[in-house]
């Protein structure tokens, strides 16, 4: 029999299948090369040969881009980007391709919650996290068991919260922990749970998830966060006892400090003193004084940013820690007082603006609509409150600056004072108030998120004499006086 009359009995279909049939090779060896190819740049990403890594997750992209691989590789390229060289906006082409080459990938999801949280993070005002809130809502969507899904509602809710819309903001907070409980994500849904329960008004139930999130999270970083709002809660909205001057703080140290004049609350709890004196902002930690931030002569405001950072404005400018030069902030000569909000932009109040003065992270300014305030501090909402000694008013402020309280001057209070001195507030929602003249006198009032006294006291009958310039609220819910004039710290308790 002939070649060809063999060939001629052979059937179609195994004719139709041969180009298969020799492709499956080809893709089994193209599989191979690929996850050969993510696991070495697996090993030198994980001895931090970074290039070494990022160059081979190229190539497998250039050779086997429909591997199952390549997805991987967009991924790990995009969190490199963002997470070790910190430039988000390198981290975007590789997440708009994985979304739009590999949207049916279970890496899908990551990309997009990642891609989510850059948008968030690089939001200056709450009207800017439509596009983030998309690509949460997407994870939600097109993902419903993935792993992305509880941090995907963590962060839909806190876009929520930042929106305004805080029942909504406090449901996927919920469900991130309900639905999820053994994730990551959960006590941080359960911290922010409790805070938004706050701000609805819900004090018990605010305290009684702080306690569920001690019980079942005891050891992690946000139980010890829960310990402290629960104890300055429950003291200064609860308890309520009467102000008691501790005396000298720390115990026995009497003038031990030069023109103290503005104190802040670091991050992690220390006190920040600015002293006038040497022109330079100091951090006490453990009893112990430690120069932080740069030098900032005639200093009138004190700002510690989240990052650990200290921030000074004088009349050079804003001095950071990080920034070579001041940054000039022109046209305010009567700054008192300073506060960074949510999105990283500090506020300035000035005594002959009849506005506040918004200073963006990239050094763009804007003005908010507001009478002329004598001091200001942040609030947990990224508001701020301000005290307006023209309208004798304290108010407190949302996120575009508008009244949320208003608490005119003396409300709840046995006399009324006329000017407020220094503001400063707690990550739990009080405020205290630096207060003297009319009736009531020199003295301190706490108020509650909502504008409500919670506590107050004079100087005379706390025994206090000096000249008392700033305070702070700490986390035991103490309040720090500073007596520039006899160059020491007061603690009320």
């Amino acid at each position: 029999m002939s070649p060809a009359s063999s060939w001629s009995r052979t059937p179609v279909a195994l004719l139709c299948l041969l180009p298969a049939l020799v492709q499956i090779p080809a893709r089994a060896q193209e599989g191979d090369l690929a996850e050969r190819l993510y696991q070495s740049g697996e090993r030198a990403y994980a001895a931090k040969a970074y290039k070494e890594a990022t160059d081979t997750w190229g190539q497998l992209l250039q050779s086997a881009p429909k591997s199952e691989f390549a997805p991987r590789a967009l991924l790990a390229l995009a969190r490199h980007q963002a997470e070790v060289e910190h430039r988000p906006e390198a981290a975007m082409p590789y997440l708009d391709r994985l979304k739009t080459d590999y949207i049916r990938t279970p890496e899908a999801a990551e990309g997009l919650l990642l891609r989510g949280t850059l948008l968030a993070r690089q939001a200056r005002r709450s009207t800017d996290l439509k596009d983030a809130m998309a690509e949460f809502n997407r994870v939600l969507d097109l993902f419903p068991e993935s792993p992305a899904v509880p941090e995907a509602r963590f962060r839909l809710g806190r876009a929520w919260r930042d929106q305004g819309q805080w029942g909504r903001a406090l449901h996927q907070f919920v469900e991130a922990f309900r639905l999820h409980p053994d994730a990551a994500v959960a006590p941080r849904a359960m911290l922010e749970a409790a805070e938004t329960m706050d701000l609805l008004d819900d004090l018990p139930g605010c305290l009684r998830m702080l306690e569920r999130l001690r019980t079942l999270a005891p050891q992690s970083p946000e139980a010890q966060e829960a310990a402290w709002r629960m104890a300055v809660r429950v003291r200064h909205r609860l308890q309520k006892p009467p102000l008691a001057n501790e005396g000298v703080w720390p115990a026995g140290r009497v003038k031990w400090l030069k023109t103290p004049t503005l104190l802040a609350i670091a991050p992690d709890g220390d006190l920040l003193i600015y002293q006038n004196d040497l022109d330079h902002a100091f951090r006490l930690h453990q009893g112990e004084l430690a120069p932080a931030g740069p030098a900032a002569p005639g200093a009138k405001a004190l700002v510690a940013t989240p990052a650990g950072e200290v921030w000074l404005l004088a009349k050079t400018g804003l001095v950071r820690e990080q920034a070579p030069a001041p940054l000039p902030v022109n046209g305010l000569g009567a700054v008192t007082g300073a506060a960074l909000d949510r999105w990283g932009a500090l506020w300035v109040a000035d005594a002959k603006t009849p506005a506040l003065t918004v200073l963006g992270p990239d050094g763009a300014s804007r003005t908010v609509a507001s009478p002329t305030a004598n001091a200001l501090a942040p609030l947990p909402t990224g508001g701020m409150v301000i005290a307006a000694d023209a309208d004798r008013k304290i108010l407190f402020l949302d996120a575009d600056g508008q009244p949320r309280a208003v608490v005119p001057y003396g409300k709840d209070l046995p006399a009324p004072f006329r000017y407020v001195i220094a503001l400063a507030s707690d990550g739990a929602g009080q405020v205290a108030a630096l207060v003297e003249g009319g009736d009531f006198g020199e003295g301190v009032v706490i108020l509650g998120p909502q504008g409500t006294v919670l506590r107050q006291a004079t100087f005379k009958s706390l025994g206090i004499s000096g000249r008392i310039t700033s305070l702070a609220l700490d986390r035991s819910g103490g309040l720090i006086l500073c007596d520039r004039r006899n160059d020491l710290l007061f603690r009320l308790n």
